[in-house]
């Protein structure tokens, strides 16, 4: 039956696309052919399938059987979705789960607003700033609709309607086991970074948090590199970028208790 709620929205979304009207970009002037109930739509339907992909594997750490790791993750993902600068914070659903995996240091998001991130991820971290910078990024790379927008040049506008429309489920499938290694711009990661630090700059945390992955990422580097820097490259001035834009709103060297940070570490 909820496909069929779908189709009106989605035969907008076509009339825009087809109409070439402004409804097409966004307030940069960036083509964005999705409207964001369709954001909304394939989000809900591509996170159902990572959850199912992952529950299977018996990866998905389950809200009910893990509380208080939650508590605490949420305690900070909060932090960040409430700082007031998100455009859609209101929109989509922001949840965001746990992959319990070791070996993997990855987050990523859907369209919509859903985040996962992997253990190995949070273990590897260093900081309750530094988690909340990576979230962050995540956050905008949802909030910005980069995900959407670059799911959309790599599987083209018609193919993403067919599947908010029930077609062909085994691309469903193939989307949703690729979006941990979709690779974005670097429009998109600057972008990004950028809006980690403005996140961050509205609460207790140090806002330059993502630079402090992204320096212990590169000093580790062959083999033991991050799985999130082959689908975030991290050009030379990537860290400079996130430093200066910290200076500018004098966010930069906040110091936070990560008493609960630790704990998190110790029960994932």
């Amino acid at each position: 039956m909820r496909l069929f709620s779908f189709k009106p929205l989605l035969l907008l979304s076509l009339a825009a696309t087809l109409g070439g009207t402004a409804a097409c970009t966004d307030e940069n002037g960036n083509p964005v052919l999705f409207s964001i109930e369709d954001d909304k739509a394939l989000g809900e339907q591509v996170a159902a399938q990572t959850d199912s992909t992952y529950r299977a594997k018996g990866q998905l750490l389950e809200r009910s059987s893990n509380a208080r790791a939650y508590q605490l993750l949420d305690g900070v993902v909060n932090k960040v979705l409430n700082s007031g600068q998100l455009q859609y914070r209101n929109e989509f659903p922001w949840d965001v789960k746990i992959i319990k995996d070791d070996q993997t240091q990855n987050a990523f998001a859907t369209p919509g607003g859903h985040i996962y991130v992997y253990s190995g991820l949070i273990k590897f971290l260093e900081d309750e700033s530094q988690l909340a910078g990576v979230l962050g990024h995540e956050i905008a790379h949802a909030d910005r609709r980069h995900t959407s927008r670059q799911l959309q040049n790599e599987y083209g506008i018609s193919t993403l309607l067919g599947l908010l429309l029930g077609e062909n489920p085994s691309q469903l499938v193939q989307i949703a086991s690729g979006l941990g290694q979709l690779k974005f711009s670097r429009d998109f990661e600057r972008e990004a970074d950028q809006y980690s630090v403005i996140y961050l700059n509205q609460t207790t945390y140090s806002c330059d948090g993502a630079a402090g992955f992204f320096i212990k990422s590169e000093a580790q580097g062959g083999a033991n590199t991050p799985e999130f820097l082959s689908t975030h490259p991290n050009p030379g001035s990537r860290v400079q970028d996130i430093q200066a834009k910290a200076a500018e709103l004098k966010c930069q060297g906040r110091s936070v208790s990560n008493s609960n940070f630790e704990e998190l570490r110790r029960i994932i």
